[in-house]
């Protein structure tokens, strides 16, 4: 009986340590170093709110983004090389770069970070 109760117990917190992590639709504006600037994205994918600052986890995955069809959702693809050191983040344009952020449990760190989002669609 004991057994069982420590097991459900280990399950309820490792669900709620995995819950409390959180992906963000985000349009970045600025890194330096490994402090990346932000704001949400809103329902029509505008910067939305006020700007949040991070630090990115030494062993976060820093990758470009790849369309799913079946999920309808944008899937981690290759990593980026040189990940924030890289021209996609040294160069953001004006408009700012779209990326999915995914932040600890504590929500205080960045543990990934997915370039892509809602584009221009390609003509046939």
């Amino acid at each position: 009986m004991l057994r069982k109760f420590v097991c459900a117990a280990v399950i309820v917190v490792i669900g709620l340590s995995a819950a409390m992590a959180e992906d963000i639709q985000a349009i970045i504006s600025k890194v330096d170093g490994n402090k990346v600037t932000f704001k949400k994205a809103g329902k029509k994918g505008a910067a939305d709110g006020d700007d949040m600052t991070l630090t990115v986890k030494a062993d976060a995955k820093i990758t470009k983004g790849v369309y799913n069809a079946d999920t309808k959702k944008l899937d981690a693809g290759d990593a980026i090389a040189d990940g924030l050191k890289s021209d996609t983040f040294t160069k953001i344009g004006e408009k700012g770069l779209r990326a999915t952020i995914t932040t600890d449990a504590d929500n205080k760190n960045i543990v990934a970070i997915t370039v892509g989002g809602k584009g221009k669609k390609k003509a046939n």
